[in-house]
């Protein structure tokens, strides 16, 4: 009774800009992950090479009954508001964390959709966002949605690739859709503009080093950030949009209407954020995704940034961070005055 035309039209009355349909089979990107995480290229990620690596080479170890996977997109981009700040006074935050995070908003909507096809008949299905061991990107490809680019991102020749993925593994044997062209030609673009040179090719394959990553050294990273990065960073206090911000496709990408997704605290005075306490941190970025870099990794990064900037009055709050009981940000915040009187 449930088509794949008919999921698909409910995922749009859900608020997603786009859905498709994959098979619930290994997919043979699975090898590749494999061998890019022997490699060591996640870093000290270890929730991608422990015993969920395993996992993540079937849906089926996810959901043994299931047959079909439902791939949707959710639109988050949103035109930057810098205002009269020069741009060096400011902390650059990734896209994706303007606004609500998206883990909540993408699963809360995924099951209500789920609810309601559930009403119409029964089958097993498992929600998956960002979070599960699963090839996302890879079974987003599979799905129609775009193909995956230079940059390791999923590209869609509509939309860009300023995308949320989510999925829904399912028991149902719905109607599979197949891979667009890939459509990034003989464009560098996102290769040649990475700061740290993080994007590496092997066997004619684009991959990300994520070792060399800013959104890794910011997020993901709660140690040190290597001296000879930290001057590649830039005013970037969480994440990195620059491959994408330089990709062709996303001249045009699709803007949010979504609320949940429009920007605050996007850009906010890197003065002000040098000037936080934990607290006030927690307070200004609950339930966003910025709270995943913690307050100490937030600081090193603020820290990190003033020290990019060549601003001279940031001498005196990185003197304060100088002095901070949290050995990660007064070391960062040493080198950065270093970098102030250079």
């Amino acid at each position: 009774m449930l088509t794949s035309s008919f999921i698909k039209e409910l995922t749009r009355s859900e608020g997603f800009e786009t859905a498709g349909v994959a098979r619930a089979l290994a997919h043979s990107d699975g090898e590749a992950f494999r061998e890019w995480a022997e490699a060591g290229m996640a870093g000290r990620m270890g929730y991608l090479t422990d015993y969920r690596a395993a996992i993540r080479m079937d849906p089926k170890n996810l959901l043994a009954s299931a047959r079909s996977i439902l791939v949707v997109g959710k639109v988050y981009n949103a035109p930057r508001a810098r205002g009269e700040r020069p741009p060096e006074e400011l902390a650059w935050i990734s896209r994706y964390a303007w606004g609500d995070d998206y883990h909540i908003w993408m699963r809360q909507r995924l099951q209500r959709m789920v609810g309601r096809l559930l009403e119409v008949e029964p089958f097993d299905y498992r929600i998956c966002v960002d979070t599960a061991p699963l090839l996302e990107r890879s079974y987003a490809r599979e799905a129609g949605l775009g193909w995956i680019g230079r940059n390791t991102c999923l590209i869609s020749q509509g939309l860009g690739s300023w995308l949320f993925l989510g999925e829904v593994l399912t028991s149902l044997d719905l109607e599979a859709d197949g891979p667009p062209p890939d459509r990034c030609g003989t464009c560098r673009r996102c290769i040649d503009a990475c700061p740290t040179q993080a994007l590496v090719e092997k066997d004619g394959r684009w991959q990300l080093d994520a070792r060399l990553c800013i959104s890794y050294f910011t997020i993901e990273l709660h140690g040190a950030v290597p001296e000879e990065h930290r001057g590649d960073i830039g005013g970037n206090v969480f994440g990195c949009d620059i491959c994408q911000d330089v990709c062709p496709w996303n001249r045009r990408a699709a803007l949010t209407t979504e609320p949940a997704f429009q920007p605050r605290n996007a850009e906010p005075p890197l003065e002000a954020m040098a000037a936080l306490t934990e607290p006030e941190f927690r307070a200004m970025f609950r339930e966003t995704p910025v709270s995943r870099a913690r307050y100490a990794g937030f600081m090193r990064n603020v820290a990190l940034a003033m020290g990019n900037s060549g601003v001279g009055r940031f001498r005196a709050p990185l003197e304060a961070l100088a002095r901070s009981p949290m050995p990660l940000v007064a070391e960062h915040a040493v080198w950065a005055l270093r970098q102030l009187a250079s």
